[in-house]
């Protein structure tokens, strides 16, 4: 009889074992920039429920994608490794130990991902990497409309890759963000109580096609009157292009105004479930705003990013700067983190570390857990980029390559072999090049890069994914044979 109750209590103790851990909600947003947020500093952008998120959360400033385009950034996240392939990869070769989703699937957690994917199809598809909820995550890197009929672009062609399942539950007069938040909602709510969930919403949004509810724009065009932009220039001259120094476009921010909406509804979900002391939850973006045009022609600039430099595409902070908030009640003291370095591939490692006490080896990627809480400071960390895939036609940018060592920040355009040094702490728009005032500091910061380089330029990275003569992946590596 002792036995037997003996192994009951056991039995019970796992249950509640497993329903202590915690949820865990990462909402991803598409373009959006450091500054596209009112607490954060946009004028016009007015973003209530995200400010108080951020208040309720360690906020980082000093946060990074770790690539300033949609796909490499959202490979670095979800494989905790450098991008330096610069493509989507071949998630499917990841081996399962390396894999972050299925940690948690082993875990014991349901796991949902919903929106943007764009990290390739077949054995690279999110089911196949461990989702076990998907919605409206396929090959597209875009919607082509945010209102119903989604995958018809408003000059009426079809879009480039349909985003599966929105047209065919959609209605005339719906809204993208709001049903895959809808989707999200519905994958909490009918969660088992006893299972703890990972669930992903990465939002199209704010991506192009700039397209927000009439009802807001109306609303930002009435407000833009009161806002006065000084001497400020519409646009300067910057890269092979444009920089755009407004944020005066009325439908752009309707989109982020709508974003705000959606994150303020599903944190209203976690509160009436009373799940919201036992979640954690990120929020951030895959790389800076549409700021800046290249030498094919004058596009529609969405935003800016100043105070930053530049913005999506390019490595100046405009382009790799993001917003970071992470919220877990009674665990973390909410504060702002002004000085530690952290990028996009460390969020996985995090909270792998901070739900299951899980560390996987091998990874680019850092826990900064303990950062979180407070008991280390990362002011002094190194991290690194590598843009080889410019596109001066479209954004502006040049191939490139960067260190950040603590203050100091490095780039190396290595077409024209030119190098930019800027203190970051004394100089967050890099206004200020001091390559010629610090030559000691460019020599140790340019062997920093080489040495970064040399160890990771190397084919078993570069050539992931890529098909060798006969079409067929080996390996992740070229068949030389």
């Amino acid at each position: 009889m002792k036995t037997i109750t003996f192994l009951l209590a056991f039995c019970l103790s796992l249950v509640s074992f497993s329903q202590d851990k915690p949820n865990i909600l990462i909402i991803h947003t598409d373009d959006l920039g450091y500054h596209d947020l009112s607490i954060t500093g946009s004028q016009l952008y007015n973003t209530d429920n995200i400010d108080q998120l951020a208040k309720e959360s360690v906020n980082f400033t000093n946060a990074y994608s770790s690539y300033p385009r949609c796909t490499p950034s959202r490979y670095g996240m979800i494989t905790g490794m450098y991008p330096v392939n610069e493509n989507k990869g071949n998630l499917g070769a990841i081996p399962e130990d390396k894999n972050m989703i299925k940690q948690f699937v082993n875990a014991g957690y349901n796991t949902s991902y919903v929106g943007k994917w764009h990290l390739g199809k077949g054995k690279s598809n999110p089911d196949k990497f461990g989702f076990m909820h998907i919605y409206a995550a396929g090959q597209a890197g875009g919607i082509g409309s945010r209102f119903y009929p989604f995958n018809t672009q408003k000059n009426g062609k079809p879009a480039k890759y349909n985003v599966p399942n929105v047209e065919e539950e959609g209605k005339e007069g719906d809204y993208a963000s709001d049903m895959l938040t809808d989707a999200t909602i519905d994958f909490i709510k009918n969660n088992p109580k006893d299972k703890p969930f990972l669930a992903v919403l990465a939002y199209y949004a704010v991506h192009t096609p700039i397209e927000a509810k009439p009802e807001d724009e109306a609303r930002n065009i009435k407000e833009l009157k009161s806002i006065n932009f000084g001497e400020t220039q519409e646009y300067i001259k910057e890269g092979e292009g444009r920089r755009k120094m407004r944020q005066d476009d009325a439908a752009y921010a309707g989109m982020v105004e709508n974003v705000d909406e959606n994150v303020g509804r599903l944190l209203q979900v976690l509160k009436n479930m009373g799940i919201d002391d036992n979640t954690i939850i990120v929020f951030s973006s895959d790389h800076g705003g549409l700021s800046n045009d290249g030498f094919k022609g004058e596009r529609h600039l969405a935003t800016t990013n100043l105070p930053l430099k530049a913005g999506k595409g390019h490595l100046y902070e405009g382009g790799i700067r993001v917003p970071l908030f992470v919220k877990w009640n009674d665990h973390l003291k909410p504060h702002s983190d002004k000085e530690s370095i952290v990028l996009g591939m460390d969020v996985f490692p995090t909270l792998l570390e901070l739900a299951i006490n899980k560390k996987v080896d091998g990874l680019d990627g850092q826990s900064y857990a303990s950062v979180l809480k407070e008991k280390e400071n990362w002011k002094d960390r190194t991290v690194f980029w590598h843009s080889r895939k410019a596109r001066p036609h479209s954004t502006g940018d040049s191939k490139a390559s960067v260190v950040r060592s603590g203050d100091y920040k490095l780039i190396h355009f290595f077409e024209k072999d030119k190098v930019e040094l800027y203190n970051l702490k004394e100089d967050v728009g890099e206004e200020n090049d001091l390559s010629i005032k610090e030559p000691i500091k460019i020599k140790r910061m340019l062997q920093l890069l080489k040495d970064w380089k040399k160890e990771m330029l190397v084919p078993e990275r570069l050539n992931v994914g890529k098909k060798n003569k006969g079409g067929k992946k080996r390996n992740g590596k070229k068949n030389k044979n």
